[in-house]
């Protein structure tokens, strides 16, 4: 087996993330880890329910050797195997993002021998991690792109505090990862400002919509408004445009104690910010696409995207990439726009 690879949880943006990536990239190297000071600024340091489960779903996919899989644990090592195939079922328990847990094993699913599937159940909808939209219009349209199929269907929304949301992931997967450029945007070609309530009266949906709409100046047709299943009540604000060569999804979560109006301004910030400049990637997809692109580029691939400027997060999720992969990442500002084209590419 390769030599361990020692992790610091705790460096750079010190988050979940962390974890979650070097769970990733550990099962589709070979390489078996070692992670201490697991999330050791935050607040409640150490394994929260998502990144347990994440980490139980990593070991399971892969038959793992694990020690240190407990809640608050601050430390653990993980030892892979082979990557199998099959049908999976992983339940968070909480309101903990199902999609992080996704993000974990789909990598090495992607490139196993033999189609998957995935159903997990938790949040669908959190305010802190990429919501289930997000990962079917935005984010697995590039990865389609790239050579595997994985198509995802949502049986139920689940919104924080009560969770009990659940999908599944149909993975088909390649050989290799084939990298792409993406530095254009391309002619918008659809925008939609769509709000979803469960468990709570259908007007709060519908003043984030009128909010939204008037702020962005759009037409009352680019306008939805809908009620979703959901064991518990929960509430979430979608900003969606569509370009020719990308699709940008922005949210923000409703949560008590903040007005419609609020949670749908939150939204469309954040949307004024992207439309302002002309980088296809927003903040938030450039970091998930870092690590399928950096697998893609230690196979002799890789790719670029223009962006805003990175966040830390993004900036510690390179540094994590590095630590497993023989590949040359290169940050490049464009003059006078605040934006930078991110390589990857196979090491020379």
């Amino acid at each position: 087996m390769a030599d361990i690879i020692h992790i610091d949880g705790s460096q750079g943006e010190g988050g979940g993330q962390i974890v979650r990536s070097s769970l990733a990239l550990s099962m589709v190297t070979g390489k078996p880890i070692s992670i201490e000071n697991i999330r050791a600024g935050r607040k409640k340091p150490g394994l929260k329910r998502q990144h347990l489960t994440a980490l139980n779903a990593a070991a399971t996919v892969c038959g793992a050797e694990v020690e240190g899989a407990e809640l608050g644990s601050s430390a653990f090592e993980f030892k892979p195997q082979k990557v199998e195939a099959g049908e999976y079922y992983f339940s968070i328990g909480t309101a903990g993002s199902a999609t992080l847990v996704l993000q974990t094993v789909l990598p090495a699913l992607m490139l196993a021998d033999g189609p998957s599937s995935v159903t997990i159940e938790g949040g669908t909808h959190n305010q802190w991690a990429p919501p289930f939209d997000f990962l079917e219009q935005a984010y697995l349209p590039l990865i389609n792109r790239m050579g595997p199929s994985v198509d995802l269907s949502l049986h139920r929304h689940g919104f924080f505090p009560k969770g009990s949301g659940k999908f599944t992931a149909q993975i088909l997967p390649c050989d290799q990862l084939h990298g792409f450029d993406l530095l254009e945007r391309g002619s918008l070609t659809k925008r939609l400002v769509e709000a979803l309530v469960a468990n709570l009266p259908a007007s709060i949906a519908s003043r984030e919509v009128r909010t939204a709409l008037r702020l962005l100046c759009w037409p009352a047709h680019a306008g939805k408004a809908r009620e979703v299943d959901s064991v518990g009540p929960g509430n979430v604000v979608m900003i969606r445009l569509d370009y020719e060569h990308v699709c940008e999804l922005i949210t923000a979560c409703g949560r008590q104690g903040t007005s419609a109006e609020k949670v749908a301004k939150e939204a469309v910030k954040e949307a004024q910010e992207y439309l302002e400049s002309t980088a296809p990637v927003g903040v938030h997809l450039a970091d998930q696409l870092l690590l399928p692109l950096g697998i893609s580029a230690s196979q002799g691939f890789g790719g670029s995207f223009r962006t805003l400027e990175l966040t830390q997060h993004s900036i510690t999720h390179i540094d994590v990439l590095q630590q497993f992969l023989e590949i040359d990442v290169a940050v490049q500002s464009v003059k006078d726009s605040g934006e930078v084209v991110v390589s990857l590419k196979p090491s020379v």
